[in-house]
């Protein structure tokens, strides 16, 4: 009796399973994007690479879904779910087995000749990208681009297509600043970067002498007309809004913009390609109407909004095709067939077709901030306008003025909380920053942008080619400075924006699935989401970041203690990375080790040579080496640390010196009561495609390395 009843409560549970899916009919298919992101978080979280056989699984999933989903679509849609998961899987590894092998650059200066792809304008100078490098008259071309700061002083002025020789040093990209932080090396292996670097020379320039990429002159030609037509801050910004590139902004005037919630107004993204597309939607319509002959003859609908996809789709080429770009024109495009065919234009099934395609064309996109703040923004205006769109309906009332102004302010706040709300977990996670004034500078700023500044910038870009496009230029200006003043205001009050700690991975994984599931379900269980949503912004409280730091160069070196940074830092020593370790703390300034005597109530204690580090009470001892002598400390403290190599003098304790972090790159070390944890950046990352081979002596083998986990 038992298995039987045991059978008939899980048919009982399958059935009301089924049900309760059947409730939330049209609501099933954008979780085969869910689970497609979710293929591919799990292949960037491998230590190493999968094996082939692995591309298979997609392709059986979804053709037994299929199958399966004919009789019980129920149960298709479970397989469904897993075959998506093998489709984002499989696209991640396709496209890093794929990807060019990483470049070498070599260690001494060398003449880099290669041909300009792109001109980024600087406050002081331009910083080149370069394909089809060589690294020396008889070296071999590099599959991969690299980025050169030409000298500030440097009087050539290269344009795309221009061959370009400097003397240069060029560097790989950077390790992560400590293990588990944003992966630089991953994000450019993937962009088909090898290094960057700076000239230490003129450079010589051979006009039009290799291709480019498409639209790359006209985009510098853009950037460079609105620049020298308004100079300043203004022209910097209208020079993004137009190409894309945020490089000449001032840096005072990009941590405002950032810190009153404007940014993203100056990456370019779905509200910029919606302007240029309603702005050509309407402008061509208009005059198919005002041409009787024509508007009597053609679908002038059809063709304005044939006309808009071309607009948006050149815009996105010329502002390099991100990733907000992408999916706002995907979603353009679904739109405008939608339109086109009575059907209904905005949804979270196009949502989440515009998602597959992106993560499909680019699956590392899914891990930046660009991708996630985007589409959560887009998920919750979807979500709140069907929640929001009768009461908004009662409000418009008789449709008078005045209900038609409160509609337009409703809609205009509505949407900068939603939106806001939306993509603040993601900007708390890699930035650590929350904008508390956001909602007032938006309801300023976008309308001025949507309003004045967009369409005086197309109307500029128009009139280029005929030299009338001071005028336009001009409008486009002001309209600029007045967001900047906005800008510069809303940052100046108490409190604008407040750094707090990051939330770790896992965080913000659960916190992304609790806010899917709320907005993605129609029926009450929705609101499970919310628990987990909390569970995902409470994560900072429940997860450790690490007590001590130690760069991939052993320049810097971070400790916490007292509840602040203590830092020792060598000439030459990175200040983003001390940033990044700040970040992991919440923190914004770090104080410097003492050269002797006691700090932290104890927890630091500093001689000439050597600083001993006990960031938690009674727990193991770190030493921190000012010399390249261990001493008596080896077997007696759990942890030394030198900037210098000991080459094995130090048994008995666990050792990060110069030959780890070479060897191994950046550790992060937790001090815990009963024992001292090391990870080192190889051992977090494991043996991936974009993970650089352990460096091996020149001449000889290398050298043992130290024990980390």
């Amino acid at each position: 009796m038992a298995p039987r009843h045991a059978v008939d409560r899980l048919r009982a549970i399958a059935g009301g399973a089924g049900l309760l899916l059947a409730g939330e009919r049209g609501r099933l298919a954008p979780w085969l994007a869910v689970a497609m992101g979710a293929g591919v978080i799990t292949y960037f979280g491998l230590r190493e690479e999968p094996p082939g056989w692995t591309l298979l699984l997609a392709p059986v999933l979804i053709l037994v879904a299929v199958l399966v989903a004919q009789r019980m679509p129920q149960a298709g849609w479970v397989i469904g779910l897993a075959g998506a998961a093998a489709l984002g899987f499989g696209a991640a590894a396709w496209h890093g087995w794929r990807a060019p092998p990483l470049a070498t650059p070599p260690r001494q200066a060398v003449i880099l000749n290669g041909i300009v792809q792109h001109v980024d304008l600087l406050p002081a100078g331009r910083r080149l990208t370069l394909a089809g490098v060589r690294f020396g008259p008889d070296e071999p071309v590099q599959p991969r681009s690299f980025r050169v700061r030409l000298r500030a002083n440097d009087p050539a002025r290269p344009q795309p297509g221009d061959r370009v020789a400097v003397r240069a040093l060029v560097r790989a990209p950077s390790a992560p600043a400590f293990p588990g932080a944003w992966d630089f090396q991953r994000a450019a292996f993937f962009a088909g970067e090898g290094g960057s670097g700076f000239a230490i020379g003129p450079s010589e320039v051979v006009a039009a002498a290799g291709g480019s990429q498409p639209l790359s002159g006209l985009q510098a030609a853009l950037e460079a007309r609105a620049t020298n037509a308004l100079p300043g801050a203004a022209g910097a910004v209208a020079a993004a809004l137009l190409t894309g590139g945020q490089s000449a902004i001032p840096a005072a005037d990009l941590t405002a913009m950032r810190d009153a919630g404007l940014a993203h107004l100056l990456s370019v993204s779905g509200l910029h390609i919606a302007i240029v597309m309603g702005v050509s939607f309407w402008v061509v319509r208009l005059l198919i109407a005002c041409w009787r002959w024509l508007a009597l003859r053609v679908d002038g609908k059809a063709v304005a909004g044939v006309a808009a996809l071309v607009a948006g789709g050149f815009y996105m080429m010329l502002t390099g095709a991100q990733v907000p770009m992408q999916r706002s024109f995907a979603s353009a495009v679904l739109v405008t067939l939608a339109l086109l065919t009575g059907r209904q234009a905005v949804s979270m099934r196009s949502l989440a077709l515009a998602a597959a395609a992106v993560m499909l064309i680019s699956p590392v996109a899914l891990l930046g901030p660009s991708f996630q703040m985007s589409f959560a923004a887009v998920l919750a205006l979807i979500a709140g306008w069907e929640i929001l769109k009768e009461p908004m309906r009662r409000l418009r009332g008789d449709g008078a003025s005045w209900r038609k102004g409160l509609v337009l302010a409703a809609g205009l706040v509505g949407t900068s909380v939603l939106a806001g709300m939306a993509t603040a977990p993601f900007g708390l996670a890699h930035f650590s920053r929350l904008q508390w004034y956001g909602v007032a500078a938006n309801a300023v700023a976008v309308p001025l942008t949507s309003v004045l500044v967009m369409p005086a910038g197309m109307l500029a870009a128009a009139l280029m080619p005929l030299g009338l496009d001071g005028p336009a230029l001009w409008v486009m200006g002001w309209g600029c400075e007045a967001v900047l003043v906005v800008a510069r205001e809303v940052a100046s009050w108490p409190g604008a924006a407040q750094t707090a700690r990051p939330l770790p991975p896992w965080g913000l994984a659960t916190a992304a699935f609790g806010m899917v599931w709320l907005c993605l379900w129609r029926l009450r269980w929705r609101w499970l989401g919310v628990p987990v949503l909390v569970l995902g912004l409470m994560s900072p409280m429940l997860h450790r970041a690490p007590d001590l730091f130690v760069s991939g160069d052993a320049r810097l070196l971070g400790v916490m203690a007292g509840g602040e940074m203590w830092v020792q830092r060598q000439s030459g020593a990175s200040a983003m990375t001390r940033d990044f370790w700040l970040r992991a703390h919440g923190l914004t300034a770090a104080r410097a080790l003492p050269s002797s005597g006691e700090e932290a109530g104890g927890a630091i204690a500093c001689l000439p040579g050597a600083c001993r580090l006990q960031p938690v009470v009674d727990g193991p001892v770190a030493l921190l080496l000012r010399g390249d002598a261990p001493g008596e400390a080896c077997g007696r403290v759990g942890l030394v640390i030198s900037a210098e190599p000991l080459r094995g003098r130090c048994a008995g304790s666990q050792v990060i010196d110069r030959f780890s972090v070479w060897r191994n790159g950046p550790h992060a070390v937790w001090i815990e009561p009963d024992g001292i944890r090391v990870v080192s950046d190889r051992a977090w990352r494991g043996e991936r495609p974009w993970v650089p081979p352990m460096p091996v002596p020149r001449g000889r083998e290398a050298l043992p390395s130290a024990p980390v986990e």
